[in-house]
């Protein structure tokens, strides 16, 4: 995902709407979809400024993330001392982001 993906042709989002209408920009699908591997530190460092810049400037997107951060954390107290396996994380990681997807590509649709 390139910072043009993410940022779109105005500079920062795509041609939907997102903070005056129900419909979510194509930038903030994209980071949203990546979020668990930001908060996990899953991706590259360019990847990382990429996420966190638009999280930056852009407060649904920032407001959704701090959701997740705060769902993290609760698993981590609640499931601590259990360890799942590689290949959990990874069905569980591809589950949460085609939801994800599947969530905000409905507040597109008309």
């Amino acid at each position: 995902m390139s910072s043009d993906e993410l940022h779109g042709a105005d500079g920062l989002h795509g041609t939907d709407d997102l903070h005056g209408g129900d419909s979510v920009k194509a930038g903030c699908r994209e980071v949203l979809a990546e979020v668990w591997a930001f908060l996990d530190n899953e991706c590259d460092q360019n990847q990382r400024e990429i996420l966190r810049h638009h999280l930056d400037e852009c407060s649904p997107c920032l407001e959704q993330y701090g959701i997740e951060e705060h769902l993290k954390i609760l698993l981590a107290r609640k499931c601590g001392g259990d360890h799942a396996s590689a290949e959990f994380k990874d069905r569980l990681r591809a589950c949460i982001k085609e939801k994800v997807l599947e969530r905000t590509q409905a507040k597109v649709e008309p």
